[in-house]
């Protein structure tokens, strides 16, 4: 069986930006989990005089992309913010537009996923996804559960808040009175309860702000935003993300070791 995600040889080319970068990743300091705020389809077609459903369109391009490369990379988690509780709110023809692309890409690439060890899995609020899509996304999840390459984690009409209310709902649902909760009892409830929290949250498009994603999750992850629309986001972004986030000294309300301790 082919395995595309197999090397990285052949897939960057000598000579290119990508391939002096790589030379610089230390492999052995991978980030475990990098989350994605896809952001800044809308803005890529205005630039371009096009419709915004055609950025959405040129964005599916850059998650092929960056999906490949993370798992080409050895990444083990790559969460990708799709479709937020607040996109509803958008034209219905954008709308229709997202959830359309999101079934073709499950039909076109569930094989792939399934031939490259990746896994899909999903958070958010299933029962409110289009039922063709929930089936896809039903379909590819049974497909390829057992995988262990990668997990591709698709965040579909999910909100931040919305998780943590839901998991305290299921907490005061449980039959059996907990004397007391504590950050891992509670993280059992979310929807990344089997997920290690992101190391590194990459936004595109410049704007400075979570959106409501992964608010509990991302207490301690590191951040990098690039003025690159999503649909210009290739792999050579991403490896410089992954670049930076390893020249950081995580801390995790710490101090390095050396420093005052009046300095977090």
């Amino acid at each position: 069986m082919f395995f595309m995600f197999d090397t990285l040889e052949g897939y960057i080319k000598p000579g290119t930006i990508e391939a002096d970068l790589v030379q610089k990743i230390d492999f052995s300091h991978l980030p475990v989990h990098i989350a994605v705020i896809m952001d800044g389809n809308g803005r890529w077609a205005r630039q371009k005089n096009l419709p915004r459903t055609e950025g959405h369109k040129a964005g599916s391009k850059s998650v092929k992309e960056i999906v490949e490369a993370s798992a080409r990379l050895g990444i083990k988690y790559l969460t990708l913010f799709a479709f937020s509780k607040e996109n509803w709110k958008r034209p219905e023809d954008e709308v229709n537009t997202l959830w359309e692309l999101l079934r073709k890409y499950l039909i076109d690439e569930s094989q792939v996923l399934e031939e490259n060890d990746l896994k899909l899995k999903v958070i958010g609020e299933k029962k409110g996804i289009p039922f063709l899509v929930r089936k896809e996304l039903l379909r590819v999840e049974k497909l390829t559960k057992d995988n262990q390459r990668m997990t591709v984690v698709l965040a579909l009409n999910y909100g931040g808040r919305q998780e943590i209310l839901e998991a305290i709902n299921r907490l005061i649902k449980r039959k059996d009175s907990l004397k007391e909760v504590n950050e891992e009892t509670f993280s059992r409830y979310l929807d990344t309860a089997d997920l290690p929290d992101p190391d590194l949250l990459i936004r595109t498009s410049g704007e400075m702000r979570l959106s409501n994603f992964l608010l509990w999750q991302c207490a301690y992850t590191e951040l990098w935003v690039t003025p690159v629309f999503w649909p210009d986001f290739q792999k050579k972004d991403l490896i410089q993300a992954i670049l930076d986030y390893q020249k950081r000294e995580r801390r995790f309300g710490g101090i390095i070791k050396g420093e005052g301790t009046n300095r977090e």
